[in-house]
């Protein structure tokens, strides 16, 4: 099969952006450009508090919306809002940008998923309707209440980083890890949770002793949304050989990210990161591997969305079976999802 055919079959779930958050801070735009109207945008808690954003050197000014998924054949992607620099405003600027986001599609009439169950997932799949799942990084976005934890379920929230690089009330981050720190008392509520709840713990940004804390406590599968192989590329937001295998353990899949200094120190290229690739289903099983962009947000080791088939066609280069490459490309974050929302 020709790797855009492949492309276009399989289901392809990118674990990370941060796209709502661009598209404000750059001017208030829409997520779904071929459609949106001539209504008015206020301005709100994000764009208060963070002002404008240029974009970023060496990718397309906005790199992931609802037309360039379907471009790029992504068929579900997470839309993370990051709290971390709110500064006691963290809940205010997650809903903020939730409620952007849900304007933006009402305004514009967008034919878009809201993903709360994994079935939603494959109807839109079905339907040739793009798919979002709410996703907050940093988990003071929570007040430090679990009943708020309830409230953003409501709202739609899936996932929820436990921390950034800074730590929060739940654990430390990957910039502050203690030695022999993990979950604080708090934190360990809160994994408890969500997955009674059937929300995703991610671990992307949190420190070694959190993250094997996390997985000691968590009864579901989780996702290390977007990070890279510490072995090729030894930076504090990548997992060690170890953190691999148990994570694979957990039945758990890291989104391989397209951020450079992730991938490469001196030459961050595709070729490099499909190396990450080989090196991750060398030591974790290929079941462990997908894909975690970082669209908007650093991730521009590819220009746009519109690339992301260049990952599928590299893959068949390099020998992978037609079954893994879909495993690659969505199913194994699929497996996880079902696992961990219901």
């Amino acid at each position: 099969m020709d790797y855009r055919e492949l492309h276009a079959d399989a289901l392809v779930v990118d674990s990370h952006n941060d796209t709502i958050v661009a598209h404000i801070r750059r001017g208030n735009l829409s997520l779904a450009p071929d459609r949106a109207g001539a209504v008015e945008r206020h301005s709100g808690t994000i764009a208060f508090l963070r002002g404008h954003e240029e974009p970023r050197p060496g990718a397309a000014p906005i790199q992931i919306d609802f037309s360039k998924m379907r471009e790029g054949g992504i068929d579900v992607a997470f839309f993370a809002v990051d709290v971390t620099l709110a500064r006691g405003n963290h809940l205010a600027y997650a809903l903020d940008g939730f409620g952007y986001l849900l304007n933006d599609l009402a305004q514009s009439g967008a034919d878009v998923a809201i993903v709360r169950r994994s079935d939603d997932v494959q109807r839109a799949k079905a339907a040739g309707r793009p798919a979002a799942i709410l996703a907050i990084e940093h988990a003071d976005c929570t007040d430090r209440s679990l009943n708020v934890l309830r409230a953003l379920y409501e709202v739609g929230v899936r996932s929820i980083g436990l921390t950034h690089n800074v730590s929060s009330w739940a654990a430390d981050g990957c910039l502050e890890a203690r030695e022999g720190v993990g979950l604080t008392g708090f934190g360990v509520r809160l994994v408890q949770e969500m997955n009674r709840l059937g929300m995703l713990v991610d671990l992307a940004h949190v420190s070694p002793g959190a993250f094997f804390s996390a997985l000691e406590v968590t009864t579901r599968p989780v996702i290390f949304s977007h990070g890279n192989a510490r072995a090729l590329c030894d930076h504090p937001r990548n997992l060690t050989d170890a953190q691999l295998r148990a994570l694979r353990q957990n039945g758990g899949v890291i989104g391989l990210s397209f951020v450079p200094s992730f991938v490469d120190h001196e030459r961050p290229t595709l070729e490099r990161l499909l190396d990450h690739v080989d090196h991750v289903a060398e030591v974790a099983g290929v079941e462990t591997v997908g894909l975690g962009s970082d669209f908007d947000g650093g991730g521009t080791l590819l220009a746009d969305a519109t690339e992301v088939p260049r990952i599928t066609e590299g893959l068949l280069k390099r020998g992978y079976a037609e079954a893994d490459v879909r495993k690659i490309l969505g199913e194994n974050t699929m497996r996880v999802l079902r696992a961990a929302i219901g």
